[in-house]
């Protein structure tokens, strides 16, 4: 079986992210399913928990959406999967898990204060989560492309995504991370 193929979008809350994934929906050809590690968020219970119990249940939550992903890969989906990469651990844990060969990661850019006015007009994040994501998120520094979200369009970025694909380097950008990581696959 020919494992699938994902398209890794990795920004901070509300740079756009999700935005670009339903738009890639519609314009690539064959069958894609997005991922999206709030909607992973959103099937945990949501009571009142400790730091620390929250902080574990935050840490399972996320190895099973890597896990997830890429089980899903493994058996020949193709996906597109947004996330939030703002400690060290995670980024290091999807360089394990994942076929890199198989990862087209893309950097969602977005300037603070447009990130800080999204966050407000939305309404359901925690006030100072983009700004407290915006120096972690992206400090790995390797990207296979990167798009801004404050100068396009989702539909822009997403075609720039689509463009692209064909046009993959070698080795991706989760390969030269896994190299510069030392991980072993």
């Amino acid at each position: 079986m020919t494992p699938g193929r994902i398209i890794f979008l990795n920004g901070t809350s509300s740079s756009g992210k999700s935005s670009i994934a339903r738009e890639l929906l519609g314009l690539l050809d064959g069958v894609h399913s997005h991922l999206s590690v709030d909607a992973f968020n959103a099937m945990r219970a949501q009571r009142e928990l400790s730091p620390e119990e929250f902080g574990a249940a935050l840490r399972r939550t996320r190895l099973g959406f890597h896990r997830s992903v890429a089980a899903m890969a493994e058996v020949g989906n193709d996906l597109v999967v947004d996330h939030v990469l703002s400690e060290p651990w995670r980024l290091t844990d999807c360089l394990t898990v994942l076929r890199t060969e198989d990862v087209l990661f893309v950097g969602v850019h977005c300037p603070l204060p447009e990130l800080e006015r999204r966050e407000r007009a939305r309404g359901d994040r925690e006030t100072g989560l983009a700004a407290l994501q915006y120096d972690l998120v992206h400090a790995h520094g390797d990207y296979d492309l990167e798009c801004d979200t404050s100068t396009a369009s989702p539909r822009e970025c997403a075609e720039r995504i689509r463009d692209f694909l064909p046009h993959r380097p070698a080795p991706t950008a989760f390969s030269r991370l896994r190299a510069r990581y030392a991980i072993e696959g």
